[in-house]
Order: structure tokens, then sequence, then C-alpha cells
């Protein structure tokens, strides 16, 4: 290990039962079907239908992408369109990502038709072994024989002799005959010639990627094309012109400065609550990984790309690695490339079953389905096959290793550097200064906007007391039993913080949409927050209809929990939410009858409380006691005022038993994902 860092311990996993028989046997059909774990599909010609749209998000898919690279502007727009239509068919919430093309290299090849709008080639290029191929740069180059014309015209400054070039078909697989490796043999002013060391059927639109020469170190000349092109620009602005649009996802990011100047351009255009994702698909974003993470709202690891710069005998660290960065820092992380046989077949490999429930005990938020829904026959089963494997998985997955890993982390970062490190290297991006705005039902601004991103943290207190709360909630629900946390927001910060923290139940996030004034016009705030939670592990985002009374929504939720079997009569639910500007944790129960929720006696709670603490239920319980009590249960950094404003927080759960009340148009008439719809 390099002197100076430390290290730390792999994510472990818990295997309730070792029986093989009963491993084996089909899971129980009437388990609730939630599963913590997100897929995101690629929209494309197999799939852009509103029908199949309709049976993606029935099969849970909770965020779709449109990916610039390939089809025409048109063709994105109806694929848009489709969704919008299959989200209010199937009344469930769906994030909209938007896929840059940004540094990509092509080889120029003309398209002899467009089927709605997705261009067809005449035919593909044959490629032998050890054929000479020809990249050519030059002006007006046109694809005879081996001769493959590039996009870019500097390519020749990037290569040298000896070199390793791929060509790829877009979105290509592992299970495709479509890629093939090139060994640079002379470069010339405007051609490159290359040896073909194997045989390939190279078919579709054809990328060309620069595998970095060193084994460990950055000595490739990288090109300097901007992290927009003119095209993503164009494409934005129209697409963000009449579509919601929750996130963009900006291809080839090698640094920070990417980030920013993509949040410029799209604060320039007025929006600035769609959130930047960061796909990291060269080794040189994995030196600059923690500055680029800090400055974005998610990662995506491009494993594709990826896996062409990193040795093969690396990936597997470095996905571990990436995943438990992004985990410390409470970014949702995607990774792609995980079921590439299922294009063509309707079951996955062992091998890739193995690979997708491994990244779920790794960490991961969600699997980007690329190819396998693009251009795949089994979209939709892909999507069940898929779930089906994470459900399985977040079973053995370690959420009390993996609250304590955070917990440790957290006092390490207050031990060598006090809170405000531990502040910044959470994100100034997705936390900003930590403001929140004075409404009862949520906190903070939304997550990636111009307005946090323009702020640097101040340390200011208020950061740890949210992420404070958040744990503590966590905590509670663990020790308790609870079956459900239910967190009421605004921005989608809290719902997020407790995210970060894995708790093996589901999180209900109520997201009340707001009246907002933007200067010219009103505006309703709150549908894009709820879809953008819908890429973040556990969250099941709903919207529910504001309400005069808090006591009144939390009842129409739980009634809506028990509906679709997120809870049954008797079971716990932690509640977080704000009352009277102040941010509380209850813990209350599901009456007898399953007819509405009952508040836990003040000395149910303390007992709770100090089982928590490591206490005796004949112990006295006095102020320090208290005190040790808050900290147990929250983050580390919790002070001894904290620790009474905690106390304080979970008594308010002793307040007289609120009447069952039939669900009103509040939650009942909203739409949720990965679920069953209220």
């Amino acid at each position: 290990m390099a002197p100076g860092r430390r290290g730390t311990k792999a994510k472990t996993h818990v295997l309730k039962n070792t029986d093989l028989s009963t491993i084996i046997e089909p899971a129980d059909q009437n388990e609730v079907a939630f599963t913590a774990t997100k897929v995101v599909v690629t929209i494309g010609p197999a799939c852009q239908d509103v029908d199949t749209l309709c049976k993606i998000l029935d099969a849970g898919a909770t965020c779709a992408r449109c990916d610039l690279t390939w089809g025409s502007l048109e063709f994105h727009k109806k694929s848009l369109s489709n969704l919008a239509e299959a989200m209010r068919k199937t009344r469930k919430l769906c994030a909209v990502v938007i896929d840059t093309i940004g540094r990509e290299l092509i080889v120029n090849r003309p398209t002899v038709d467009e089927v709605d709008g997705w261009p067809k080639f005449d035919k593909g290029i044959s490629v032998k072994a050890d054929d000479k191929v020809i990249l050519s740069t030059k002006e007006g180059a046109k694809l005879e024989g081996n001769t493959l014309p590039v996009s870019y015209p500097k390519f020749t400054s990037m290569v040298q002799k000896g070199d390793t070039i791929f060509l790829g078909r877009y979105l290509v697989t592992g299970s495709e005959e479509s890629s093939c490796y090139l060994t640079v043999e002379d470069v010339g002013k405007e051609d490159v010639v290359c040896t073909a060391r194997n045989s390939a059927e190279l078919d579709g639109l054809l990328t060309v990627f620069h595998t970095e020469r060193s084994a460990d170190t950055l000595q490739n000349v990288q090109n300097d094309l901007p992290i927009l092109s003119d095209y993503d620009k164009q494409a934005l602005k129209a697409l963000l012109a009449h579509f919601e649009v929750d996130f963009v996802s900006l291809s080839f990011v090698r640094e920070a400065d990417d980030m920013h100047q993509a949040r410029e351009y799209l604060d320039s255009l007025g929006h600035t609550t769609t959130k930047l994702m960061a796909k990291c698909e060269t080794r040189q974003s994995l030196f600059n990984f923690q500055s680029i993470a800090q400055a974005s709202d998610a990662i995506i690891m491009s494993r594709g790309n990826l896996g062409l710069d990193v040795l093969p005998e690396k990936m597997a660290l470095v996905q571990k690695s990436v995943i438990s960065n992004c985990n410390l820092m409470g970014k949702p992380v995607l990774i792609t490339r995980v079921v590439d046989t299922m294009i063509n077949t309707p079951r996955p490999t062992r091998a890739e079953a193995t690979d997708v429930a491994n990244a779920v005990l790794d960490g991961v938020d969600g699997i980007l389905l690329g190819a396998e829904t693009l251009r795949g026959k089994y979209a939709v089963q892909t999507v069940q096959t898929v779930l089906a494997i994470c459900h399985q998985a977040e079973k053995a997955f370690d959420h009390n290793y993996h609250f304590e890993h955070l917990m440790n982390e957290a006092l390490d970062a207050e031990t060598d550097g006090g809170l405000e490190a531990l502040a910044r290297s959470i994100s100034a991006t997705s936390l900003g200064s930590a403001e929140r705005d004075n409404v009862e039902s949520g906190l903070g601004r939304p997550l990636g906007s111009s307005m946090s991103l323009s702020r640097q943290h101040t340390g200011a207190p208020l950061l740890s007391k949210l992420e404070s709360i958040a744990s503590s909630a966590v905590r509670a629900a663990d020790k308790v039993g609870a079956s459900l946390i239910i967190v009421y927001t605004q921005s989608g910060q809290t719902a997020s913080l407790v995210s970060k923290y894995r708790p093996p139940m589901p999180i209900l996030t109520l997201v009340i949409p707001q009246l907002k004034n933007d200067g010219m016009r009103f505006q309703l705030v709150g549908r894009g927050v709820a879809r953008q939670c819908q890429i973040q592990r556990g969250l099941l985002p709903v919207l529910a209809a504001p309400s005069p009374s808090g006591e009144t929504l939390l009842n129409e939720a739980v009634q809506m929990s028990l509906r679709v079997g997120l809870v049954q009569p008797n079971d716990h639910i932690v509640v977080v939410q704000m009352i009277s500007d102040a941010l509380v944790v209850k813990i209350l129960s599901v009456d007898e009858l399953g007819g509405g929720i009952k508040a836990i006696r003040p000395q149910s709670l303390m007992d709770m409380m100090k089982a928590t603490a490591g206490m005796a239920d004949d112990e006295e319980y006095d102020e320090e006691d208290s005190q040790r009590i808050g900290h147990t249960i929250g983050h580390p950094s919790v002070n001894a005022g904290m620790s009474r404003n905690l106390m304080h927080t979970n008594s308010i759960a002793s307040q007289p038993n609120i009447p069952a009340k039939a669900p009103t148009a509040g939650v009942a008439n909203t739409a949720i994902a990965n679920g069953k719809a209220a």
C-alpha cells in the first residue's frame, strides 16, 4: 500500500441459510416484490413502442436512457413521447436520462435508409485476422475496402507504432463477433496503418477506442474534443425544451472541469435542476475519480470501454473500489454490461448472473442495460431476470457491516480533520452548504443544481445534523425491526442520505410538489425530484398532494403501504420529517387490525433505545445516558445538544392514537415504481 494511504475492509455478505437444497427452491411468490436495486433501460428499436415500454415499466425498470450517439433527434423525441405515454398508462414514475456523444470517435459510414429514425447500413465490413486496416483522416475520405474514415481529424497525432486500437459496434458485447483489435504498424500524416489481430464482421455504427499504451500510467495523447459536442448541445436544447429530462449523462469524462462546463451549459438553458451523471470509461477518469465524483450527481461505471483501458485482472478491484468510494460519498453508482448474452437468448450465463449478484453485494445502486434492451430480442425478460437476481442477492447483503463501515469512516474523518473534510468528500455538488427550505415536508435544494454547485462548503452544522438524522433513522429501524422507513422530502436530499446507509427495508419517499415562481411563471416542482429518486437504491418515491396535516398524509402513506404489502399489522415504521422547523425521527406501529397507525408508548420507546445503547432493562436512565444513546443511534458527529434533540424527537411518537382514515386523493392517486401502483 502506498505511504499515507489507508485501506478499507472489503464488504462482506451474510448467508442466513447454507442448506443448498432449500437455497435452490423457487422464490416465494407471495413475497413483496420490492427490489432495492434499480434497473435502467436504453430505449432503441427493440423497445421504443408504447406497449413494450409499458411492459418494461411493469417489469420494474425505474429509469430509461436515450443515447444521442446513435439515432436521429426525431427518433429520440418519439422515444421520450412514448415513454411519457407509458408512464401515464402504467401510473409508474420513470427517470429520464439523455446520454451524450461527447468525445466518442466513430467511423464515418453512409447510411442507406432509416426506419422510424433509426439509421441502417447497406452491409457490414468483413475483416480477417492479419488483414491490413487503414484508419484515414483525409478530408472527404470514403469507406473503400479496409480503409475506414475516422471522424476526428487529429487522430494521427494521438497514436504511435505498437498502439492498440479497438473497433467495435455501438454498444458492442462480448457475445458478438462485431469487434476487432488492431495493432498500429505505421503512422502517416493522414493515415494510420494497422494489422487486425482477429477476424470480425463489423456492422452498425462503428466506434474507435485508443487503448492506453502504458500498463499503469497515462501516456496517450488525448483528443481535444469538448465534453459536449455541437450536436449534443443542439439535441439537449431541443429535448429539454419539450420533455422532462432528469439526468444528462456525460460520456468520456476526464476531470471535474468537464462537469462544471456541462453544468454551466444546462444552467444557461434554465435547467438548473437537471442532474449530471459522469461516465467513467477511461483510465484518466480513474486517476481523477474523487474530483469527478464530487462534481457529479451520480456515477456510471462504463465497464465496456473501461475494460479496454484497464487490465482484465484489475477490473474486479476497480469495480469494488469505485462502488465503495461512491457509497462513502453517498453518490448513486450504476454499472453497465451485465447480461450481454440476453440480446439473443432468454437466459443469462452463470457468469453473468453471478456478476449481477456480486455487484449488488458490492453496494451498487443500479444496473444499466444497453444493447440488451436497445436491440435485444428479450428486453422485458431481461429486466425481469436482472431484478430477480438483484432481489435474491440483496438478501445476502450485510447491511450492518455497511452501516458500521460508514460510521467508522466518519469517525476517522472526524479524527483526521473534522467534519468539514468529511463534508467536502461527500461533495459540494450534492449537499452544497446544506441549506434547507423552510417547509414542513422537505429539506435542502435540488441536488446537482447550480444553486448548490456554485456554493462553497462552509462547514455549517446543519450538514452533520441532516446526516445524523438519516443515520439515526436507519439505526432505529434496524434496532426495532421496522418494516418500512418513510421520509418526507421536497428536494430528495434527506431520502438520499437515508439510502446511503442501505437499510434492509424499503424507503418510502413522500415527495410533496411545491408551487414556485421562477420570475416569469408559476411552476409545480416535485415530479422531477420523485423521478430522480428512481436511481437510488432502496428508495420508493411517491408523489403526494399537499395536506394541511402531516399526520393525515402519514396515515394515508401507511394505508397505501398496507395495500401493496410493504407493511403488515403490528409492524413498526420509522418516519423522518420536519415538524415545527425541527428535524424529527418518529417510531410508529401499524395497529392490530391494519386500519391505521398507533403511537409507541414512551416506555416502549425507552426500552428500544436502552437496547440500542446496550443498557439493561433495570438500569436507571439519566441525562448522560440520553447523550450516550443519541450518540449510539446517530452519526458519530452528534454533539450533546443533538443527542437531546434526538431524545425529544423520538418522544414525539407518544401522542394520542391517530384514528384510521380512508385514503384521500393525497397518496391514493400517485404513481410508484418498482412495486404495485396505489
